[in-house]
């Protein structure tokens, strides 16, 4: 940044004085000089431009005495050439320098969205769509860096060369140079005026191609129905939709931005024109200019509309880079609710109990769960049975804080899993869900999230438990295998399976199941219940079920409805109770 600010400053002033050397050169091609023979003498500030004019005539007559006219000529082109020269040096390091800041903030950006992302509770996905969440991660950030990143450039140096180019105008002639201070505010109110609707179409169009990127997710996780449903042109409809809306709202941002350009240079030619008028007054008839000065100075006036439709172009910029920006914000300063505490507790063992303590959770208005309570002792089962809604998998996703409770306390061992540190709480558990869920890498690297550190013959192993290596040995690769797109190579109980192995590999003290068989056929059902049973030997077990078959050997099966426990007991106690439990069972046995 400071590399940047210094090579800036330089090439503003050698902009300026650039242009100014022409004067000496153009004094020779036009014989203009005034002849002085004896070496003026420098006498203060007040007057240095005196000075500069007598010296530069000075260095002309006796050069052109000693050497000839042509010799003087060929060394103002050289000092003109070595001007230019260090001025477009000093461009291209002080853009060489800005380019590792503006690359570095676009990484650090992109790295704080993602990290924010993943730390970010799963309610706040449910109200997001992940498209949009992509857009911002991508082409917003993209636009901060075009827009924001890109101002960097101009911020130091367009300013000062506007200065340094004025600050010689007005040595030149002081007179010509309020010319210039006319045009710009009335410019500057113009462009302004255009431009004030941008950022609003900017805001727009950024929520459209988020809103377009969710229907292209939602169309590939989805292909199947669409296709099983002959809906492909209602999704091209509303595709072609979103993209018109977006086609519509980007050819009026761009079309408003391409005005500043031709505007400002327009609104420039005409002050470059009344100076012309007014300076050939001064030239002409007045004769209180030079030819040669006047011609240095309309380069001059000039070179200011060069940074002055820089920045009027750069205002554009940042007006549609604000809206993403804020895009991106409103993302990064989302507050956690689900987070560590300070000095927050880290366990890695589970020694008594979990206790549930008249909690009560909420989505949104009504509730969940009521006053439920429940004990879950050390190496024991617990299942969950009950309907579609009664909160059972509700329980899960506060045991390990996906969510947090309303009312009451989770607690493990008697300390309250809010004051567990996170990362030690989830430790403590591992998690099989209903829907396996696998990435689009080798076996090997999907079970190594259990155990990042595992050895070959560990995940061997746990592949065994899990009832998974018979298959696993005869794939091509064996452990290094890729299973592709959410291990779409694999069948739906090969893939549960391997959640299973991956849990047991990272071998954690309670175990969640959740509707962990629900989505498989009878045969891939027998196949990962062994590896259930095979799993939860010595260990504590919560278990979501829908298939009764799966808990009957659980310890305790605790009957849920609409949030709260209706029945507890063993499968046999509560068969004989011939309650709720035995309905559900007698209606599974029936289908």
């Amino acid at each position: 940044m400071y590399l940047n600010i210094f090579f800036n400053i330089l090439y503003a002033l050698f902009s300026a004085i650039s242009f100014v050397a022409l004067i000496p050169m153009l004094t020779v091609l036009f014989k203009e000089d005034k002849k002085i023979m004896i070496k003026p003498v420098y006498n203060g500030v007040l007057e240095l431009k005196t000075y500069l004019e007598e010296y530069m005539s000075y260095f002309i007559t006796t050069n052109n005495e000693n050497h000839g006219s042509q010799y003087t000529l060929s060394l103002m082109i050289i000092g003109i050439i070595s001007l230019f020269l260090l001025k477009n040096l000093f461009n291209y390091w002080a853009m060489y320098f800005i380019t590792f800041l503006r690359n570095g903030v676009l990484k650090d950006i992109r790295n704080a969205m993602y990290k924010k992302t993943v730390e970010l509770p799963l309610s706040f996905f449910s109200e997001k769509r992940k498209g949009d969440l992509m857009a911002r991660i991508s082409t917003d950030v993209l636009e901060i860096q075009h827009s924001f990143l890109s101002v960097l450039e101009l911020i130091v140096r367009e300013p000062l060369t506007i200065i340094f180019t004025i600050s010689m105008m007005f040595f030149i002639s002081s007179e010509l140079t309020v010319f210039v201070f006319i045009f710009i505010p009335v410019s500057g109110m113009i462009i302004s005026r255009v431009g004030k609707s941008l950022k609003k179409q900017s805001d727009k169009a950024q929520q459209e191609q988020g809103y377009f990127l969710s229907i292209i997710e939602e169309t590939l996780g989805g292909l199947k129905v669409i296709k099983g449903f002959n809906s492909e042109s209602f999704f091209e409809n509303k595709f072609k939709q979103s993209t018109t809306r977006f086609f519509t709202l980007s050819n009026t941002i761009l079309n408003r931005q391409n005005l500043s350009s031709p505007m400002s240079e327009f609104l420039g030619i005409l002050v470059i024109g009344i100076l012309l008028l007014y300076g050939g007054n001064l030239v002409l008839v007045e004769k209180t200019l030079s030819g040669a000065a006047f011609i240095s100075y309309m380069g001059l006036a000039y070179g200011v509309l060069t940074p002055a439709k820089a920045i009027s172009k750069a205002s554009y910029g940042v007006k549609k880079g604000n809206a993403a920006a804020e895009r991106v914000l409103e993302v990064l300063e989302e507050e956690n609710p689900i987070k560590s505490k300070q000095n927050a507790i880290t366990k890695d063992t589970f020694d008594s109990a979990i206790t549930i303590e008249n909690i009560n959770f909420r989505y949104e208005e009504e509730n969940v769960l009521k006053n439920f309570s429940l004990v879950i002792p050390k190496g024991k089962t617990v299942a969950l049975v009950g309907q579609s809604g009664s909160g059972k998998s509700t329980i899960a996703n506060l045991l390990t804080r996906f969510y947090d409770v309303n009312e009451g306390n989770i607690k493990i061992d008697g300390i309250d899993i809010k004051d567990f540190n996170l990362h030690s709480l989830r430790g403590l558990m591992g998690l099989v869900t209903q829907d396996s869920i696998l990435f689009n890498d080798t076996i090997k690297n999907n079970l190594l999230l259990g155990k990042q550190d595992a050895s070959d013959d560990e995940i061997i192993e746990a592949l065994k438990i899990a009832n998974a290596y018979e298959f696993v040995k005869e794939l091509p690769n064996g452990i290094e295998t890729n299973i592709g797109d959410a291990g779409g190579k694999l069948s739906g109980g090969q893939k549960q399976r391997l959640s299973i192995a991956r849990a047991v590999l990272k071998n954690p003290p309670i175990m969640i199941l959740d509707e962990a068989t629900s989505a498989l056929d009878t045969e891939s059902e027998k196949f990962v219940q062994v590896a259930l049973e095979n799993m939860m030997q010595n260990r504590t077990s919560v278990v979501i079920a829908h298939r009764l078959s799966t808990i009957q050997k659980a310890d305790v099966i605790v009957v849920m409805q609409k949030g709260e426990i209706v029945e507890q007991g063993t499968h046999d106690e509560l068969l004989s109770k011939n309650g709720m439990y035995s309905k559900l069972v007698m209606m599974q046995s029936f289908e």
